[in-house]
């Protein structure tokens, strides 16, 4: 099984290495570090990324928020979304969602360990197998307020696929329900082309500010709007000139 090979690269695993965990293989590594040499903003990217949950969470829970489902989830970190969310609200529920077995199983140990916090394992680019499971049908009232995050996961399929999952998750929600999203974008052809090359964990997409503006039409966007993540954690907005940067928005269903 693919999830259980160690000598080959595994997407989780690599972006655990780029946040300095320790969850991660040779094989991971060497792919972690080649990836960084073509771009080298990359680790930033990973970390700003997890800055940017960290905020959008806390924003959505200090709202009333008190579900928070985590598409994609990947190997934990800390801080997790639940422990984000329950410095706001001790009840929140939390779920999360992987297709990897192996990412599931550290979840369910290190994460799942209370009341209201589960890890299921899911496709997610399979919205109704997510929509459907026992484990995301007893923690998800969708009758009430939800907070979907779908942070770096959306770049490994083309805009209409992000579309067509964003649509797909936002459609189950209800009104008052949040929808926090991010990729890594850019805007550097050759680096862009050395990156495609190098990455040889998945194939992956890089998407810009038209196409995440597409995917939450119909959804009202947070403040600072669509940005580059550090700048959006700041409240400044903006993204850079060139380079490789996260790009995330946090939107409500009205």
């Amino acid at each position: 099984m693919d999830a259980l090979d160690t000598t080959r690269p595994n997407i989780a695993r690599v972006y655990d290495f780029w946040l300095g965990g320790k969850d991660n293989f040779a094989a991971d590594r060497e792919l972690a570090r080649t990836m960084t040499e073509v771009n080298p903003g990359i680790p930033k990217m990973a970390r700003t990324n997890r800055a940017f949950i960290t905020a959008a969470v806390r924003g959505a829970a200090q709202a009333g928020v008190g579900q928070f489902l985590d598409l994609g989830a990947g190997l934990p970190t800390h801080p997790a979304v639940h422990e984000t969310a329950r410095t706001v609200n001790p009840d929140a529920s939390v779920v999360y969602v992987d297709n990897d077995p192996v990412v599931v199983t550290h979840a369910s140990a290190l994460l799942a360990t209370d009341p209201g916090i589960d890890a299921v394992q899911a496709d997610i680019t399979k919205p109704a197998e997510v929509l459907t499971h026992p484990g995301v049908r007893s923690a998800i009232d969708w009758t009430r307020p939800v907070c979907v995050v779908l942070a770096a996961i959306l770049h490994f399929g083309d805009s209409v696929e992000a579309a067509r999952l964003v649509t797909a998750y936002a459609g189950a929600a209800c009104a008052g329900s949040w929808l926090a999203v991010s990729v890594f974008s850019g805007r550097d052809d050759v680096m862009e082309s050395k990156s495609r090359a190098a990455y040889t964990a998945a194939s992956f997409w890089v998407h810009g500010t038209s196409d995440m503006a597409k995917w939450l039409t119909g959804l009202d966007v947070v403040a600072p709007g669509i940005c580059e993540a550090s700048q959006w954690v700041s409240g400044d907005g903006g993204i850079p000139d060139r380079g490789g940067w996260t790009l995330c928005a946090l939107a409500v269903k009205p």
